[in-house]
């Protein structure tokens, strides 16, 4: 069976790179690019995982994540943070918050690719 991800992150070239890698992979990639609306993206694809990106329009990645874990149905779903910001206090943000992997950009792709297997068991 295919696993679902959804990408949520911004950067068109980000969104393209990490949509490359997983599909290659076999995962199905659906993507979304704004904050204001994350939450109806997760339930409207119902990903087997979550890339989310921390700094988004309209609200920010660490109150989505929030949003996730409050959700009854979503709330166990892996999230992956993949952004920029790189210093300890996000990591710990992203650590209360509920995040299952803090990745930061620049990232490599087999990076990428090890901690969403490492996130999905098959």
């Amino acid at each position: 069976m295919t696993k679902r991800v959804l990408v949520i992150e911004d950067e068109p070239n980000i969104i393209e790179a990490v949509s490359f890698i997983l599909s290659r992979d076999g995962w199905e990639v659906k993507t979304h690019a704004n904050g204001h609306d994350a939450m109806d993206a997760v339930r409207a694809r119902a990903p087997d995982l979550i890339i989310l990106d921390v700094m988004l329009p309209g609200k920010s990645g660490f109150d989505i994540l929030q949003e996730i874990r409050a959700d009854a149905v979503y709330g166990d779903t892996p999230v992956l943070m993949l952004t920029a910001r790189g210093q300890t206090k996000d990591r710990e943000m992203a650590e209360r918050a509920g995040a299952s992997q803090y990745m930061t950009k620049p990232f490599s792709n087999a990076d990428v690719l090890a901690a969403v297997r490492a996130l999905v068991v098959p």
